[in-house]
């Protein structure tokens, strides 16, 4: 059975004359048994940069006189029903994202491990050394493996966000979970899957030239990942629905909800003193400041100049997730109990090379608003 949409007879223009309707592949007749093919039609199937396990085809209707379809919801409102998909499948995509990052930074970790060349600093006698030796492919590892870690606490806060909305004791916990859920949506499933295209080009990386050959499957991963950025509404469209949309929600409610929980993480940091954790109080002390700071710029140019707060969009969502990423992992490093200290290692690692960028972003918001929107001779054709 197909999902169409599609406009009724003398539908009102633009998209709210769509309406939503099922059209089965076979006919049902009354008794329930299968009747009549239903006419429509593969017309062909899409060759695609990646996913390749999942067909994507051009389909045609109304070849001898037209398919059958049945009306779902209100006339009209498909488009409305279309959405509801949408923002369910959304954090499903950005787990997507997170999936697809893990397995490119085991399948980089395990390549690393087995693949020698070259001596490492300080490696003793005349064989190569395995690269996973050398400083800066551990920097392209443990990029990968931060990120990936970070991108996977965003999702899994937001499904637990979610379970508070639908679970939760009380009316007010349960409409708390959900503008949570909705705070963070955009966010989990625009970062994960930009992680899992960063991570999966940074796979190929670690692997050096066979990377760039099929057996190794890492070309694999970075092409599927491609998609997922897109689909379910593109990662700009998260940024955009995030700053228009969900900075503003309960007047700013969940946000300062969430920057009060960031802040809650670094005054843990800061009370244990522990030197293990190096300058990741100071690196996402400083990232939750640009967060504050920006968000209270956007809010200005959302009430004074709205353009300007959609050209930031982007870099302010990714500032987000280095903010709430960056606590995130702070919380499961100070919940540690293992010697090998594993969440330390990453949440330091996330706070002093990813999260350290977040005053820089916050800068790009603050100043480039007005040169983006003033572009048109560098942009024209």
């Amino acid at each position: 059975m197909h999902l169409v949409l599609a406009r009724l007879p003398a539908a009102p223009a633009g998209t709210r004359g769509i309406s939503l309707f099922l059209v089965p592949k076979f006919l049902v007749n009354a008794d329930g048994s299968l009747g009549a093919r239903n006419d429509l039609r593969c017309g062909g199937i899409e060759h695609k940069m990646g996913i390749h396990g999942s067909p994507t085809c051009t389909m045609i209707f109304g070849d001898d006189g037209g398919a059958t379809g049945y009306l779902i919801g209100e006339e009209n409102r498909g488009l409305a029903c279309m959405f509801t998909m949408m923002n369910n499948a959304r954090l499903s995509v950005g787990l997507q994202g997170v999936g697809v990052a893990e397995r490119a930074t085991q399948t980089a970790i395990a390549f690393a491990h087995e693949r020698r060349q070259g001596r490492a600093p300080g490696a003793s006698g005349e064989a190569m050394s395995p690269i996973v030796e050398h400083p800066d492919v551990r920097r392209m590892l443990l990029t990968m493996k931060a990120t990936t870690s970070a991108a996977r606490a965003l999702c899994y806060m937001t499904a637990q966000a979610l379970d508070v909305a639908h679970r939760g004791g009380t009316p007010e916990a349960r409409r708390a979970g959900l503008e949570r859920a909705r705070l963070l949506t955009p966010v989990a499933k625009a970062y994960a899957t930009d992680i899992a295209n960063e991570v999966a080009s940074l796979g190929v990386q670690v692997h050096g030239g066979m990377g760039f050959i099929e057996e190794t499957g890492a070309a694999q991963l970075m092409r599927d990942a491609r998609i997922a950025g897109i689909y379910e509404g593109t990662n700009g469209i998260q940024a955009i629905d995030l700053v228009q949309r969900k900075l503003t929600l309960s007047g700013g409610a969940a946000f300062k909800a969430e920057l009060a929980a960031m802040w809650a993480v670094i005054a843990g940091l800061q009370e244990q003193e522990d030197l293990r954790f190096g300058t990741m109080p100071r690196r996402l002390s400083e990232a939750v400041e640009a967060l504050a700071g920006a968000s209270e710029t956007l809010l200005v140019q959302l009430a004074e100049e709205p353009a300007a707060a959609l050209a930031s969009a982007t870099p302010y969502l990714r500032l987000f997730a280095l903010a709430r990423g960056g606590t995130a992992l702070a919380s499961l490093a100070m919940a540690e109990n293992s010697e090998s200290g594993t969440w330390l290692t990453q949440a330091r690692f996330f706070a002093e090379n990813c999260a350290c960028a977040a005053p820089s972003l916050a800068s790009t918001i603050v100043d480039s608003a007005s040169c983006i929107l003033a572009a048109d001779a560098a942009l024209a054709v």
